[in-house]
C-alpha cells in the first residue's frame, strides 16, 4: 500500500481515494479532493492558494527546513527486508514523531511572540478611542486624566474662502 500526496494542497490520498489526472506527457496528478482538482483545472498556483501547505511553507507559517522531514521523503528503490531493522524503524519513528511535534510547537512559539504585544497596543489604542464606554461621562467631565489632550489646528479664513466647494 503506498500513501501519495495530493499534488496541489500536499494532504495524503490513500489507496482508493481522491481523483488521478494524466496529462498527455504522461505526467501523473493525483488529488485528495474535487477542491483540488477544481483548483488544479482553473490553472491556480498553490503558493498563492492560502490553505495549502505550500502556501504556508513559503510564508513562515510552518516549518520547512527541519531534519525530521528526511524520513518522509519518498524513496523508489526497495529495500530488503530484515526483522531487526524494521523493529529499530518502527522505534524510530515515535521518537522522531515526538522531536518533531516539539519542535513544531516551539515554531509556532516563536511565531505568536510579537502577537501579544500588538494585541496590547491595539486593546491599549481602542481603550483610549472608547473611553466613553467604560466611564460615565460625569466621570470624565471631572476628572480630565481619562480624556486624551484636544489638538488646536489652526486653518486661515483666506484658505478656506479660495477652496470650492464639491458636490
Amino acid at each position: 500500500m503506498r500513501i501519495e500526496k495530493c499534488w496541489f494542497c500536499s494532504s495524503t490520498v490513500y489507496p482508493g481515494h481522491g481523483i488521478q489526472f494524466v496529462r498527455n506527457d504522461a505526467k501523473i496528478f493525483r488529488f485528495c479532493r474535487s477542491k483540488c482538482h477544481k483548483n488544479f483545472k482553473m490553472k491556480r498556483n498553490p503558493r498563492k492558494v492560502k490553505w495549502t501547505k505550500a502556501y504556508r511553507r513559503l510564508h513562515g507559517k510552518d516549518m520547512t527546513q527541519d531534519s525530521t522531514f528526511e524520513f518522509e521523503r519518498k524513496r523508489n528503490r526497495p529495500e530488503r527486508y530484515d526483522r531487526n531493522l524494521t523493529e529499530n524503524t518502527l522505534k524510530a519513528i515515535k521518537t522522531i514523531d515526538k522531536v518533531r511535534s516539539r519542535r513544531e510547537a516551539k515554531h509556532i512559539e516563536t511565531r505568536k511572540k510579537g502577537k501579544k504585544a500588538q494585541l496590547m497596543r491595539e486593546a491599549v489604542k481602542e481603550l483610549e478611542q472608547s473611553i466613553s464606554l467604560v466611564k460615565a461621562p460625569s466621570v470624565l467631565k471631572e476628572d480630565k486624566s481619562y480624556t486624551l489632550p484636544k489638538i488646536k489646528v489652526k486653518v486661515s479664513q483666506a484658505e478656506a474662502k479660495n477652496q470650492p466647494m464639491e458636490e
